[in-house]
């Protein structure tokens, strides 16, 4: 069974950065998808930045692109968000999330997701 695990959530000051991790396990295949959502209270949940190993692309959030960046360790089964020039309205709390079998296009809402993290929180004060 998938089992996610986030990490390196925070308390950061607007125009700072935090890494987070997320920490994979338990994939059949090498055919999924898997990237990070947030949500904040009264929010939706969004996809932030979704990704998938038979489709050569990665999504960003319209208000995430150009300062969050997606990137994996295979070796480690981990994937990252590093996410730079933090604003407020990025105060959320942070999923990694994935669904296998991958295939077909991207998936970017939140209940094609089949495996959830708990999250990890991460505030940007102002």
């Amino acid at each position: 069974e998938v089992q996610l695990v986030e990490s390196g959530g925070g308390l950061v000051q607007a125009g700072g950065s935090l890494r987070l991790s997320c920490a994979a396990s338990g994939f059949t295949g090498d055919d999924y998808g898997i990237g990070w959502f947030r949500q904040a209270p009264g929010k939706e949940r969004e996809g932030v930045s979704l990704t998938s190993t038979s489709d050569e692309y990665t999504y960003y959030a319209d208000s995430v692109r150009g300062r969050f960046t997606m990137s994996s360790d295979s070796a480690k089964n981990t994937v990252f968000l590093q996410m730079n020039s933090l604003k407020p309205e990025d105060t959320a709390i942070y999923y990694c999330a994935a669904y296998e079998p991958g295939g077909g296009t991207l998936r970017t809402e939140f209940y094609d997701y089949d495996y959830w993290g708990q999250g990890t929180q991460v505030t940007v004060s102002s």
